[in-house]
């Protein structure tokens, strides 16, 4: 379940960027502020796998899939928002 709510974390994070982006109004500054959904996602995701590393317990190797999953997901779906952006 906590996958699932750090999975939807990344889509409110995608949500804001691109809310950002519309209401500074111009469409090529809107792209911008999207693609820094990227490293921002790739850094909360890492942190997630850090706290599961450290805190919870898990092994790096118990945790790379998840992590694999959990940035993938939202970053899937940015690219596929920046290439609609980018097509008009």
């Amino acid at each position: 379940m906590h996958t699932v709510k750090v999975i939807a974390g990344g889509f409110v994070l995608l949500a804001l960027c691109l809310l950002i982006g519309r209401l500074v109004g111009r469409p090529a500054l809107a792209a911008g502020v999207a693609k820094l959904f990227i490293p921002l996602w790739l850094v909360a995701a890492g942190v997630n796998m850090w706290i599961g590393v450290s805190k919870a317990g898990y092994t790096i190797a118990d945790e790379a899939p998840i992590f694999l999953i959990v940035f993938a997901i939202p970053a899937a779906v940015a690219f596929l928002v920046l290439w609609k952006l980018s097509r008009g």
